[in-house]
């Protein structure tokens, strides 16, 4: 339990400072998304992002192609089959469809749950060899709310992190100041109704062995825990989204998938609580054949190991 909860006067005030049916809707959230063999749609690229694609292709970059671009997405048949929930950029959750319908609407009407990204920009860490964080929390409280009453349930939050053994990355400032960030967007989004998905993401960038990875990944998700809980975070109203324990690009020879998977479950049984409800990965650059084939390895293992009884992820 966070300290701030346990001592001094008003601490039973601040211990149940998240009403009861709030955490309700936020745990009811978080199961209709952490659906066994469904995932989660990131349609969240800034135009920052997207407009050089449409340029690559000769579409232009303007914000009416890319409604067009998400309105074409947002209808096409059979999403619900593989999905759950979409990630929205902050422009796309403000506009409509060709019939006028707000696009967080038009993801709702087919069972699909409207999320956002809020606005992030990154900030290099004086003093490390490279390293960044995530900045965004200011006016984050007011943001949350806006894409709330626009119909968001959700919202996530990436901090990119590298590996490099060499270097002494990732580094314990790097660590500290990700995860501290990430707990404290998790208990604004939570006290706007909206679910947070925190995602650090350890980039495949380098050469690092199959258990460097695990070392890095397991201090990583420590600290996010351990800064969740001493915020006092409501741990079942939060999904984790992280990459797969891998080892890096250039590391030779590659690890199988088989060791991957066990990889992946080993960080996951050291450290991260029964509470989070469920684990979404990102590819992270692999392909999708990879990608697929270290996913289905992962829950393969898992049932052989005993199913939720092992990992109740």
């Amino acid at each position: 339990m966070a300290a701030h909860h346990c001592i001094g006067t008003g601490a039973d005030e601040r211990r149940h400072w998240l009403a009861p049916d709030k955490a309700a809707a936020l745990e009811s959230t978080v199961q209709a998304i952490a659906v066994a063999g469904k995932g989660i749609s990131a349609c969240d690229e800034s135009g920052r992002t997207i407009n050089p694609r449409f340029a690559n292709v000769g579409i232009e970059a303007t914000e009416e192609m890319r409604r067009v671009y998400r309105e074409t997405l947002f209808t096409a048949p059979g999403a619900t089959d593989c999905l759950t929930a979409v990630i929205l950029d902050p422009e796309t959750v403000f506009q409509q469809d060709s019939n006028g319908t707000p696009f967080p609407e038009v993801l709702a009407k087919q069972g699909l749950i409207p999320g956002v990204k809020p606005s992030l920009t990154v900030y290099k860490l004086p003093g490390t060899a490279g390293e960044t964080t995530m900045q965004g929390l200011d006016g984050l409280s007011e943001r949350c709310a806006k894409y709330y009453a626009a119909g968001c349930r959700f919202a996530k939050w990436r901090s990119p992190l590298t590996i490099d053994v060499a270097a002494g990355t990732p580094s314990a400032l790097a660590i500290e100041t990700n995860c501290r960030d990430l707990a404290r967007y998790a208990l604004i989004c939570q006290s706007e109704g909206l679910v947070p998905i925190v995602e650090p993401d350890l980039v495949l960038k380098g050469a690092h062995s199959l258990e460097d990875a695990v070392e890095a990944n397991a201090r990583v998700l420590g600290e996010l825990v351990r800064g969740m809980q001493d915020y006092g975070v409501h741990l079942p109203g939060t999904l984790l989204k992280t990459n797969l324990v891998n080892c890096g690009k250039d590391c030779e020879p590659q690890a199988s998938v088989e060791a991957i998977a066990d990889a992946n479950l080993r960080v996951l049984r050291r450290v991260l609580p029964v509470a989070v409800a469920s684990v979404n990965y990102l590819s992270g650059g692999l392909s999708l054949d990879r990608a697929t084939a270290i996913l289905s390895a992962l829950n393969k293992l898992k049932r052989e190991r005993g199913g939720d009884r092992y990992a109740p992820w």
